[in-house]
């Protein structure tokens, strides 16, 4: 029963030192690593969007037609 016990409580602490190394493993972007992130999502933002504008434009008449406007 101890053993069970000493098992369960090992495992919030293999979590804790997992994640205390990992923190400390992280470092910030520096200016030119934030920038190049930010153009990617900026682009993958644009993206999707104009994936949507076109679903808008073209999907949507287009299934209106197929069904008819009841």
């Amino acid at each position: 029963m101890s053993d069970q016990f000493a098992q369960m409580a090992d495992i919030p602490r293999e979590f804790l030192k997992d994640g205390t190394l990992f923190i400390n493993r992280c470092t910030k972007p520096d200016k030119r690593e934030f920038i190049k992130i930010s153009q990617a999502v900026g682009i993958g933002f644009v993206v999707m969007g104009v994936i949507g504008f076109i679903v808008k434009l073209i999907h949507i008449p287009v299934n209106n037609i197929l069904v008819g406007a009841a």
